[in-house]
């Protein structure tokens, strides 16, 4: 069953729905929840299809359990009354065996800070005057984006990662989260040098497909009610991964060397970076060595 907002491009898929929860693929570039602006939200959108179904009432409608980043794409599920919304809240760890994430990520401009194929990231995270989780810098003094600041707080973050596809420029990767933290992928990723693609919070320099590239691929969980194993899956958009195989011509240079995608996962690739000018600030964390391979 497939609707279309009013003004949104994007369509709004309605994967499964029951008398106790719907599940639904949500665009990019849409809220899960209403805020305080007048954007349209996935939830308000959801109410209205369920309005038009003659569904909806004000013992049966959406409620939250949990949220995507606006500009995150994905599975996401709603609880469709109060008594449903408590339920799977409380037990959302239990019942809720996996959910995995897809991601298109700058690759680090040092070919040494490459991450290994598979792995856990488990920095704390804090949050800045705009409400943005980041891992803090271990000078203390400034923030991610170089904003002074006082004693942070800081709450846990784990990030597990394994590489699907490296690319030229970029890395596909997929993700799963012991914790759901605002910005935990974005935030992890970019502060081990893979700003997502599309990122201007963090300071991404690609954007070919005019939007933030994460897209919650897989939830499953045990049916709240029925006790029913329940997996949906959205893949990402085919075009992620053709964009890594080939990479970004506005960031390649001639002499780079072809990266090939590492589909056994058996060893680390090895990167040599683009021949070019160095400046003042690189070579003076440089031995002469370092320099003249990259002259």
């Amino acid at each position: 069953m497939k609707k279309e907002t009013q003004k949104h491009s994007q369509r709004i898929d309605i994967l499964f729905e029951d008398e106790y929860i719907c599940v639904i693929n949500k665009p990019a570039g849409i809220l899960s929840v209403p805020s305080q602006s007048k954007d349209k939200s996935a939830l308000t959108v959801l109410e209205e299809i369920m309005r038009r179904n003659g569904s909806y009432s004000a013992k049966h409608r959406p409620f939250a359990v949990h949220r995507l980043d606006r500009e995150t794409s994905g599975v996401m599920m709603f609880a469709l009354t109060e008594n449903a919304q408590k339920k799977i809240m409380d037990s959302w760890h239990k019942m809720v065996s996996e959910r995995l994430y897809r991601a298109v990520a700058e690759n680090p401009k040092n070919p040494k800070k490459l991450l290994p194929l598979s792995g856990l990231i488990d920095d704390d995270l804090a949050f800045n005057a705009r409400n943005i989780g980041f891992v803090p810098k271990k000078d203390g003094k400034t923030d991610e984006f170089g904003e002074s600041k006082k004693e942070l707080k800081t709450v846990p973050a784990r990030t597990h990662f394994t590489t699907v596809l490296r690319g030229k420029t970029h890395t596909l990767f997929e993700l799963s989260l012991d914790t759901g933290k605002k910005n935990q992928i974005r935030a992890h990723l970019a502060s081990k040098g893979y700003p997502l693609a599309g990122d201007k919070n963090f300071r991404a320099k690609t954007d070919n497909f005019d939007r933030l590239c994460l897209h919650a691929t897989t939830l499953e969980f045990t049916h709240p009610f029925t006790g029913q194993k329940m997996r949906f899956e959205v893949p990402e958009p085919k075009e992620w991964k053709l964009y890594v195989e080939k990479g970004d011509s506005s960031v390649i240079s001639k002499d780079s060397p072809h990266s090939k995608s590492d589909k056994s996962f058996k060893k680390q690739e090895s990167f040599t970076p683009a021949r070019r000018r160095l400046s003042a600030k690189e070579k003076a964390h440089m031995d002469f060595i370092t320099q003249g391979k990259l002259r």
